[in-house]
């Protein structure tokens, strides 16, 4: 773990959990499994902020915990997943394209939330969207329950491990901490409910008032409510799935790139099809048949079988090994690879962040050049770097040079004699991928960072301004709750001056270029942190 990787952790802790937790959070990233003794010790913190923030953290996947032999549980910051954070809008995003408003809000609360039970989910969603439907149309439960079973369905939703049944025993002493366990067949399975409603409105706040007193004169005289039948049933959301998603858009997207639209159906059929039976970190889909990829092609492709066959098999024979035959058998079986090793670094460029290799705005077009050069070619002298780019070569050693002194690339020495003299040895550039690779991500981390905290200063300067707007935002809302005239409300709006009207939308326009940044380099991070995990597990 890097400086740049717990500076944002630590940002993105503070932004969205506040700063306790965000010391908590950061100490245990830092420092790694720590008991809860050595943590309200070294954080100064009081005992009971440090066990809130320790459900807090634990609530939301960020902390896990293990009991040693002694008995002794131990917390341990997971950085991979705080991290994941700043990947929260691509989800939600991508929930709403394939799902519609009903899905979004379903992975919005459980992201919220961290985990929920699938009851609570689908009241407080109906309950939402009935909000904003108009009087008199309501969002009814089954509605919601029929999306949540399609998150599921497709694995974008997942149940938590729960504790085993059997273990509370009165011999038997119970553990510090509890073992979470879940089968693998149950991970997916949706409870059968009977919910019936519809989403509620929210009520005024004299009738707030008297909901609470009914609920703390119940509360007193004893009453209790069952509890949901799906209670100690917790969903979340399943990262590694939308991640597999991704990486398989970034496929087609791939395979657009180099060939044509119809390749690209091609593959997103074979990837539609095998999305649920392939896990999320399997090196290759499950193999299909040709017949099978013709029968489950999209109604508008008129593509005949030979056609396709052809296309299949352009695709097999492609160098840069997306699709690959597994089998002769039944037309031949073809499985898509599902993601990129050292050997396939050359396919690289054509992904959809060509600014990743090396950074074009930084070091210009031509070093592209010269850096997917040396991706195809592996190892190059610097004359031949000037014939094949078509480069002076003064420029060239330039360039050359700069990217070695920012470790984009590397030089290797091959002597002819013993003596390593200059005179009788070769000296090859080459590019050492994963570890250009690594030193991007670290850069995208900072890049990331510098922009949380751009941000945060601009909201902060103008921090008096937004209060100010925000209040007058409230105040013309409740004006026009109450039916008061056009002169009543343009009196209101004219509270916020024109220059600080031209200043509130320059500060809207810079952080919306500042948030529309972020998420262009998590694209970048997402691809960078696919290629290294796929170094690192070999097919």
């Amino acid at each position: 773990m890097t400086q740049a990787e717990l500076k944002l952790c630590s940002l993105l802790l503070r932004e969205h959990f506040g700063d306790i937790v965000e010391a908590i959070g950061t100490f245990l990233i830092r420092s790694g499994p720590q008991p809860l003794r050595l943590i309200v010790a070294d954080t100064g913190l009081l005992l009971d902020q440090v066990k809130k923030a320790l459900c807090v953290l634990i609530q939301h996947n960020m902390v896990s915990y293990q009991v040693q032999k002694r008995g002794l549980v131990e917390y341990e910051g997971r950085c991979q997943r705080v991290l994941r954070i700043l990947r929260y809008p691509r989800y939600i995003y991508t929930t709403k394209s394939l799902y519609g408003d009903t899905g979004e809000l379903l992975v919005e609360e459980l992201l919220l939330n961290g985990h929920m039970s699938m009851s609570a989910l689908v009241r407080k969603v109906a309950d939402r969207l009935t909000e904003t439907m108009e009087d008199g149309k309501t969002m009814d439960y089954s509605e919601v329950v029929n999306t949540f079973v399609r998150l599921a369905d497709t694995h974008f939703v997942q149940r938590c491990p729960l504790v085993p049944e059997g273990l509370d025993t009165p011999k038997v002493p119970p553990p510090p901490a509890p073992t979470l366990v879940l089968s693998e067949k149950d991970m997916y399975v949706v409870p059968r409910l009977n919910l019936v409603g519809k989403g509620k409105r929210r009520r005024s706040c004299e009738e707030e008032e008297d909901g609470e007193h009914q609920a703390k004169k119940q509360k007193q005289d004893g009453g209790s409510t069952e509890p949901p039948p799906d209670d100690g049933i917790y969903w979340q959301v399943n990262i590694d799935r939308f991640h597999q998603h991704f990486r398989d858009q970034a496929i087609v997207s791939a395979v657009a790139n180099r060939m044509d639209q119809t390749s690209s159906e091609v593959v997103r059929t074979m990837l539609r099809m095998s999305e649920v039976t392939t896990s999320s970190n399997a090196s290759y889909t499950q193999p299909l048949s040709s017949n099978e990829i013709f029968r489950s092609l999209p109604a508008g492709y008129n593509i005949g079988k030979q056609v396709l066959d052809q296309y299949l098999t352009l695709l097999a024979d492609d160098p840069l090994e997306f699709v690959g035959k597994a089998r002769d058998s039944g037309g031949g079986m073809f499985t898509v690879r599902g993601h990129l090793g050292p050997s396939r670094a050359h396919s690289l460029p054509f992904l959809p962040s060509p600014e990743v290799f090396p950074s074009r705005l930084r070091f210009g077009s031509r070093c592209a050049r010269i850096f997917r050069l040396l991706l195809r070619k592996k190892h190059l002298e610097q004359k031949q770097v000037e014939d094949f780019a078509m480069i002076p070569a003064k420029e060239a050693k330039d360039m050359l040079y700069k990217m070695l002194s920012e470790n984009l690339v590397a030089l290797q020495e091959i002597p002819k004699t013993p003596d390593h003299a200059p005179s009788r040895t070769f000296y090859l550039y080459t590019v050492n991928v994963p570890a250009a690779a690594r030193m991007l991500l670290h850069r995208c981390y900072k890049s990331v960072a510098n922009l949380m905290e751009r941000r945060l200063y601009e909201s902060r300067e103008n921090k008096r301004l937004l209060e100010k707007s925000q209040r007058v935002e409230a105040i013309l809302a409740s004006l026009q709750a109450t039916g008061a005239g056009d002169t009543q409300l343009q009196d209101i709006e004219e509270m916020i001056t024109g220059p600080e009207r031209q200043q509130l939308d320059t500060l809207k326009r810079n952080v919306n270029k500042l948030d529309a940044s972020e998420m262009q380099v998590d694209e970048t991070i997402f691809m960078l942190e696919s290629f290294i995990e796929s170094t690192v597990r070999r097919p």
